[in-house]
């Protein structure tokens, strides 16, 4: 009886028997030394693939500067040019391509792949996005000099672009992951992708005082609109550092809110 009572104690509901010795699972990894795997993987695949396109985010950005040049001469217009071409390099690199990718991944399986590593979802979201936003910064960096230099405005606070590209390229980012992967088919993730992009140059590049009142109200609701508005104002002789300190402040906000959508966005995928 006794013999009966431990093989069937080795037995769960009718599975088969589980040997003693056994090994335990690996435990789950956690979330940071996770974060930083997938983020060198992520920036090591997309080192190659990744610059070239870069550079037309860069030569695009640089080139609607200089077709605006005969149109803005200068003042509130110019600072607005200025910043919203520098922050449309994050938004091509973060928002576009992350939702290309996350959108391939989903079409092509690849979302199988890390549903098997014991990787926290929040990871897998903050890893890709992180990769991604980190190819904006010297295309940003070389728009917001070349622009200042184009527009005749000062290069003094252009180290706040430390605290606007990653505030924006976490808000884009999360945005275009959470695009990629709701998406049902890639070809509808790519069109989201442009379409996201095409609303930061219009209503990021172009002066809000220009555009139509109902447009000027989804200004409001485009994230990179806050990273936009807080790199103008240091462009300013005196600039309102409160007021900038808002922006930042809204844009990371929205930040943690389009990564929160993202990662819930990839458990929703992964489960399919």
């Amino acid at each position: 009886m006794s013999i009966i009572s431990a093989a069937s104690a080795r037995t769960v509901r009718g599975a088969a028997p589980v040997p003693e010795d056994a090994a335990p699972l690996a435990p789950r990894a956690r979330l940071l030394p996770a974060l930083a795997a997938v983020y060198r993987a992520q920036l090591s695949r997309a080192r190659v693939a990744r610059i070239p396109l870069l550079f037309v985010a860069t030569f695009q950005s640089v080139g609607i500067m200089v077709l605006m040049r005969g149109v803005v001469d200068g003042g509130t217009e110019a600072k607005a040019v200025v910043a919203g071409a520098s922050v449309l390099v994050v938004a091509f690199v973060a928002l576009n391509l992350l939702a290309q990718y996350f959108g391939q991944l989903r079409a092509g399986g690849g979302l199988d792949h890390y549903a098997t590593l014991p990787v926290p979802p929040a990871a897998v979201v903050l890893g890709a996005a992180g990769a991604y936003a980190s190819f904006t910064v010297p295309g940003t960096v070389v728009t917001a000099v070349a622009g200042s230099v184009l527009f005749q405005l000062p290069l003094t606070h252009l180290w706040v672009l430390a605290a606007v590209i990653p505030l924006s390229g976490a808000a884009l980012a999360g945005l275009g992951a959470a695009l990629g992967l709701l998406a049902p088919r890639q070809e509808l993730a790519t069109l989201l992708g442009q379409l996201g992009m095409s609303a930061a140059l219009l209503l990021g590049v172009l002066p809000a005082d220009r555009l139509p009142g109902p447009i000027s109200y989804a200004r409001d609701l485009l994230p990179s609109t806050y990273g936009v508005e807080a790199l103008a104002r240091t462009f300013d002789a005196r600039p309102d550092w409160a007021a900038v300190g808002l922006d930042l402040t809204v844009c990371a906000a929205v930040g943690v809110v389009s990564l929160a959508v993202a990662t819930w966005a990839y458990r929703r995928a992964a489960v399919r």
